[in-house]
Parts: C-alpha cells; sequence; structure tokens
C-alpha cells in the first residue's frame, strides 16, 4: 500500500506521505468542506506524526486559515476541541496500523467527512490553493484538559471509588489523559507496559499473546479490570475481572442500554445479540463511520453508534450518574470504558457481560493482503455457489444465507456467521465469526482463517 484516500482519512506509508502530498489534500479538504475558516490539527505519537502536522499546519495556514495546533491529543477530545471552536480539524493518526504507516482524519464543523465530502475533496486535489495572507498559527495546551473534565463531571468523583484498574499504556496518545480521568474518578490505577517505542494496537482483532499478556496481569496484580486504547485512542480495550478482553460491540450495547438510548446505528459485523434487547431501532449499516453516522443522521430520538471496534458515538444528551454528557459524533474510547466499568462495580463487570444475548462475536485479519488479490476471491465466492461450499465444506458448516452489504456475510444453517471483509484503510483481509458460546467462536475463527488463508 504506498497512499489512499477515502472518508477514513488519508493512509499509507510514512516514505509516500511527502509534503506536497499531504499539502495538495489538506488544501483540497480546506476548498471543498466546511471548517469555519479554522483548523485545529493533533496527532498521535508516531515518531513521523510530528513532520506530518507541521506539513499540515503550513499548508493550511498557506490558504489563510486560522490554525490551532492541538498537540499530542486523543482523536475524540481534538474532535472536542474543533466543536467548541466552530471549525474543522485534521488529525494526524494512522490509528492501528504499524509506525511505518501514518494517516490524516478529516473533520468538518459538523464532525467527521462524509463520502459527498470524499468525492468533494478528490475533485479539488488538482485545483490551484493559496491566500495572500498566511492564517494565523495558535497554540491549544487544553484540549486534553477539557477532555478529561468531560467525563469527570458527568461520572462523579467517587464514581470508580474501590476499583482497581490497570493501563495497558503501550503508546496510545490517550494513556496519560486516560488514566487522570479513571483517577479522578476514584479509581486505583496500575499503569502497564508502557512504551516510548509506537506498538500497534488493534482493539478489535486482538493479537494472541497481548490477550496472555492481560489476563496474566489481571491475575497477577488482582485487578477489577483493565483498559487500553489503539494508537490515537477513539477505539476502546476493556478485559473484565478473569483476564477475558470483551468486545467493542458488547461494550457498544451495553453503554447504549446504559443511557437510555432508542436507536442504535451500528455496522453488520457487530454482534447481532443487540437486536434482542429490546430498543426502539437498531439500523445495520456498511462498516465504517461515515456509515454509521450517516444512520445517526436519519434516525430520531435518543440515538447512539457504535462499532465492532468499540468506537461510540453519541447523538444525544446524555445523563451520566452526576452530570450531563453532550453529544460527541465521533468515536470515543472513554465513554464505553467508563460506563462498563460503572455498570459492573457492584457484582463485577464479567457477571455484567454475562447478562448479555448468549451471541458470541469474535475476529481477526490476515495482514499484507492488498485488495487486488482479495477482492477477486470474493467476486469468486459471491457469484460461485460451489466455490463457497468449496470453503465452507471443510469447517463443517453449510450456507443458509449470503449478505452483501459489506463484503460477503454468510449465515449458516445452524445460525453461525462468517464475514470476510477487505478492510478499507489497511492491507488487511477482515474475518467475523458469530456463534453461541466462547469456545465454538474460537475454535471456528481458528480454522476459518487457516482455510481463508489456504484459499488465498
Amino acid at each position: 500500500m504506498s497512499v489512499k484516500f477515502g472518508t477514513s482519512g488519508l493512509r499509507g506509508l510514512v516514505t509516500a506521505m511527502t509534503s506536497e502530498l499531504i499539502s495538495r489534500h489538506v488544501q483540497a479538504f480546506i476548498a471543498a468542506c466546511d471548517t469555519g475558516g479554522v483548523l485545529c490539527v493533533g496527532r498521535d505519537l508516531r515518531p513521523s506524526s510530528p513532520r506530518i502536522a507541521q506539513d499540515v499546519i503550513n499548508a493550511a495556514r498557506a490558504m489563510g486559515v486560522r490554525v490551532i495546533d492541538c498537540g499530542e491529543v486523543p482523536t475524540p477530545a481534538l474532535a472536542l476541541a474543533a466543536q467548541a471552536a466552530h471549525g474543522g480539524a485534521v488529525m494526524v493518526t494512522g490509528s492501528h496500523i504499524p509506525a511505518d504507516r501514518n494517516g490524516l482524519k478529516f473533520y468538518v464543523r459538523s464532525g467527521e467527512i462524509s463520502k459527498a465530502d470524499e468525492a468533494a475533496i478528490l475533485s479539488h486535489l488538482d485545483a490551484p490553493h493559496g491566500a495572500a495572507h498566511p492564517g494565523a498559527l495558535e497554540l491549544d495546551t487544553g484540549a486534553n484538559d477539557r477532555y478529561i473534565a468531560r467525563f469527570v463531571a458527568a461520572f462523579g468523583p467517587g464514581a470508580l471509588a474501590g476499583q482497581r484498574v490497570g493501563l495497558y499504556a503501550h503508546s496510545a496518545v490517550g494513556r496519560d489523559a486516560l488514566a487522570r480521568i479513571l483517577t479522578d474518578l476514584g479509581a486505583e490505577v496500575i499503569e502497564l507496559g508502557r512504551s516510548e517505542t509506537f506498538i500497534p494496537v488493534d482493539t478489535e482483532a486482538v493479537d494472541p499473546e497481548v490477550r496472555v499478556q492481560i489476563a496474566d496481569w489481571v491475575k497477577t496484580h488482582g485487578l477489577h479490570a483493565l483498559v487500553s486504547t489503539d494508537g490515537d485512542s477513539d477505539r476502546p480495550l476493556l478485559a473484565d475481572d478473569t483476564g477475558r478482553v470483551i468486545p467493542g460491540d458488547i461494550l457498544g450495547q451495553i453503554t447504549a442500554e446504559t443511557l437510555g438510548t432508542e436507536v442504535i446505528a451500528t455496522p453488520i459485523s457487530s454482534n447481532s445479540g443487540v437486536t434482542m434487547k429490546g430498543f426502539k431501532d437498531v439500523q445495520l449499516t456498511q462498516i465504517g463511520s461515515p456509515y454509521v453516522i450517516a444512520a445517526m443522521e436519519n434516525a430520531q430520538g435518543r440515538v447512539v453508534g457504535y462499532e465492532a471496534n468499540g468506537g461510540f458515538l453519541l447523538g444525544f444528551e446524555a445523563q451520566g450518574p452526576a452530570g450531563v454528557l453532550a453529544p460527541l459524533v465521533t468515536r470515543d474510547c472513554t465513554l464505553p470504558i467508563l460506563t462498563v466499568l460503572y455498570a459492573g462495580r457492584k457484582e463485577g463487570i464479567a457477571a455484567r457481560v454475562a447478562q448479555e444475548p448468549p451471541v458470541v462475536t469474535v475476529a481477526d485479519r490476515l495482514q499484507d493482503i492488498e485488495q487486488s488479490k482479495s477482492r477477486p476471491l470474493l467476486e469468486t465466492w459471491q457469484n460461485d455457489p460451489t466455490a463457497r461450499a468449496a470453503f465452507l465444506t471443510p469447517l463443517g458448516k453449510q450456507e443458509h444465507h449470503m449478505d452483501l452489504t459489506d463484503g460477503l456475510r454468510m449465515t449458516m444453517t445452524d445460525g453461525d456467521v462468517i464475514h470476510v471483509r477487505p478492510s478499507g484503510n489497511a492491507p488487511e483481509l477482515r474475518l467475523y465469526i458469530e456463534t453461541k458460546d466462547p469456545v465454538s467462536a474460537e475454535k471456528l475463527l481458528t480454522q476459518a482463517l487457516a482455510q481463508l488463508n489456504h484459499a488465498l
């Protein structure tokens, strides 16, 4: 993968993300989209992020735009800062992908860019840009503090009193902010695994060795829970008191219910148990926050969105244990972490998760698989029932229904689900499994991943 642009932003190899390429995309974004003449800029902790952030700042100022440099901040904290400034934003991050890659996430005044914004930006890439006078440059050192205050005010200083919480800090840009939030809410925080070298953490497909390490930390330190995030801290990771990592869509279900949500927008890859919980409406979308946001915009009432990676989007003014949470329609890791910790403070998080419908989802991926290789395989399976059967038969499965909303989602005659989809922003082929219990889910995931690798 060199560089690719879409509604997930601009992503690619650092060596290919030249100042000229960054300038073209940032200036096309400013020319095509509503930023109100203001651009907040933030970055994660990758070695390449300071240089790329400076390229973004230079390009925006050359357009006469007022630039607010927010420094190293979680993506949702940057979105909150942009919302307060009535401006747009660019976050320099590659999220969960390795450090040899990086990217830009774009925000208009109303939030993340849409598919229409994407098309508009692409149409302006070759247009001449520039202004007679450079835009002003300001430094905002309080974006993290305001993000922290948002949650402390909503949950209250004693909300997590008595909780012993591990924080897998690694190289997440939000690690210190999350530690402060937990501490201010009364929890005892044990920091673990801090790294000054960037570590890619995918909260949707946690590496097996990381799962083992997390379980060991929970046991060794007597933790009630362990929390973490991905690189730009918009996706949560939470392990319960037994050391088991809770899938992000389960965090979303619990958070939505706790907040009194009426309508949920979530990708088709999310745990289908949400449809059994009695919400007024559950809208299943294509995978990706732009599709979730579009569904939220078309919904009425108390609406939220979440993804299988755990990123939670709040679409209404919600009541926390101690105060109000204003809407923030961008992926956020902190709200689901705090809500589930709070919901499980008495009986334990594992006991709270056990109250959810008996549907288990797990996910993994094959890395370094370009779409030029994965898409022809999926197209063959989509069009040829015999080819699909050849993939499923060694797994002991027979297809009942096929869904092409996003990738290839196959429901089996026994109710199990096998969903294969090329990643939209990384050279990966994603695999999602849904079954009725954890043991069969992990077994089918392992077998299907091997079969998928063999097919490729």
